[in-house]
This record gives structure tokens, sequence and C-alpha cells, in this order.
């Protein structure tokens, strides 16, 4: 049977507790996403990681946002406190790269196979600060470059990177985690700029959705849109693993459970669920039912870029990323 469509992070602590393991065993959830809660050592958090894949019984897909700053869920002493992505972005392409691949390895070793980054969104003057430092610049093909740069840097260590946050967020003046951004810009600057950045990178496996209202496609949130969906898949060109931003946000209207059929209905493949316990997943859970179809070709494709982390040196590597980030 195929796992289920969702990908949940109501873990409670640094522990599966029994009543936990018991709901994912029978959820099935196609993957899991860690949060700061969640994390205490590497001994615990890799006894972590592998009792949520015991629990499912499979080698099953485990993420994080781990982009740096404020927004990184590992941090010291155990692990690198990395800069937030706009100032990563001022040492070039090369540290770009070994930043992520640094990060990658980080993650690889506690067992976390995927991280949320990078974020694509170009920054604007009215870009909301929950983001703003998140951005990795101004100028879209700039923003492309390094964005390849840190994936690349990610699928050398053997993570899946997700691109986030699709169409592009980088507009909009609220913080969706409270509120629903409407941008209005016209359709040709948002293609000229917003865009651009995921078009480049549409041959990634994983990308998030932007929970934002773009008045030039649509009323509906872009989480919930079909046009915006198929905007992404056909004009955008992205055929990989197309995943909600968390559904519990509050720029989402409705139930748990009818944004998890709106966002399905509209063409996304996952629903991300982050936060909540057992009591508020499972109407998500329910609602989302199985994977099948082209959400179950996508889902297959992406596993099929994860791979081994390829030898590095990574005392050189450390070395390097601190003499280009000086």
């Amino acid at each position: 049977m195929a796992p289920g469509r969702t990908i949940l992070g109501g873990i409670a602590g640094h522990a599966l507790t029994a009543d936990e393991a018991a709901f994912f065993r029978e959820a099935d959830p196609w993957g899991f996403i860690l949060f700061g809660r969640n994390v205490d050592s590497p001994d615990q958090l890799r006894r972590l990681t592998g009792d949520l894949r015991a629990a499912v019984g499979r080698d099953c897909v485990i993420t994080v946002d781990q982009e740096g700053g404020r927004v990184q869920r590992l941090r010291g002493p155990h692990w690198t406190d990395w800069p937030a992505p706009r100032d990563q972005a001022r040492a070039g392409l090369r540290a770009m790269w070994i930043h992520h691949r640094l990060i990658g390895q980080e993650l690889r070793d506690m067992g976390i196979d995927s991280d949320c980054a990078p974020t694509l969104d170009v920054a604007h003057p009215e870009t909301h600060g929950f983001l703003a430092d998140r951005c990795l610049g101004t100028d879209p093909g700039q923003v492309a470059r390094l964005g390849r740069a840190a994936a690349d840097g990610l699928l050398a260590a053997g993570v899946l990177p997700v691109i986030k946050h699709m169409p592009g967020h980088g507009r909009a003046r609220a913080d969706s985690h409270h509120d629903l951004p409407v941008i209005d810009a016209p359709l040709q600057a948002l293609e000229a700029v917003d865009f651009a950045p995921f078009r480049a990178l549409a041959d990634l496996p994983m990308a998030m959705t932007a929970h934002i209202r773009m008045t030039a496609l649509d009323d509906a949130p872009a989480t919930a849109s079909a046009a915006v969906i198929g905007l992404i898949r056909d004009r955008i060109g992205f055929d990989g693993l197309l995943m909600t931003d968390d559904i519990t946000m509050n720029a989402l209207p409705g139930s748990h459970a009818d944004r998890t059929r709106s966002a399905l209905a509209a063409g996304c493949d996952l629903v991300l669920h982050c936060n909540g316990d057992i009591a508020q997943m499972a109407p998500v859970v329910a609602a989302a039912g199985r994977l099948e179809g082209e959400a179950l070709r996508r889902a297959d494709a992406a596993l099929r870029w994860r791979r081994a982390p390829e030898p590095a040196d990574l005392d050189a590597l450390r070395r390097e990323w601190a003499a280009l980030a000086a």
C-alpha cells in the first residue's frame, strides 16, 4: 500500500511516545519534519530519526528547516550556528556550495535526509521581516545561481533540497504564519522576477508552496489554487514533488481538514502538517488519504534522487568556507 499524502511534524518532544509511534504506524506518512523541540543531542536525535523510520517500517524521508540564521533547528553547541541566507549570499557561489555541503553532512549524520532549503524568493523593498534575511538577494539571476549552488551542496551530502516558496513569496508584506499576504503585482512582473529562480531550478526533486494570494492569478491562496498550481507545473515547468507549506498557518481559511482537501484538489502532492498533537493531525491524515497517480509517481521520483554522500575532506571545506566568508 502506498504511504499517506502527508509529511507530519506533530512530535511533542525528544523521543516518540508509545501513542505517537502507534499513530504514525497507522497514519503511515510519506515523511516527517522535525523542529527545535525535537532536538537535544546527537545521540538523542539519531535515536529519534531511527524510531520514526521504525514506526512506519521503511526508510522514509525526514526533513527539517536548516537555512541558517533565525531558521535552523540544529544549533550549537552540538552543531554549527550558520549565518542567515542573506549573509551567506555575500560570500559567493563557492562558499554557498560549501556551506550547504557542510549543513547537509551535519543533517545526514543525524539521519535527516532532506532540508527545506534553499529559499528562492526574490527580496523586494516591501518584503516582510519574517522572510527578508532568508532571501538570497534582489536579482533573480543571482538568486537562481546561489540557489543552484546550495541545492548542489545538499545533494552532494546525500540530502534532498526542498526549494521554496513557489511561485514566489518575496513581494509579501504580511507574515503568512499570521495573515494571508496579498500580492497585486502584474503577471508580467511576476514572470520576469519572482518566478524566474524557480523556473531555473525546476529540475529539482521537491518544492514547497507559498501561502499567498496573487491577484493576477486567482482570489484563492496559492496553496489551494488550481490556477497557481497549474502555473507552477506548466509555466514554471516544475514536475517534482510539491508539498504545501505548513497547513496550520493562519494564512489559510477553514479547518485543517478543509485546507488539506483544498490543497490536494488544487494539485499539491503532499500536505505538510507541522504543529499539533495526535488529535490535530488525525483529521489531516484522514482528509489526505494515500498517494496515488501522478502524486505517487512524483514521490517515487524524488526518492530516486537520494544517494550516499560524496567523499569530502570536511575539515578542509570548513577552512575554505571560513576564509571565503571572512
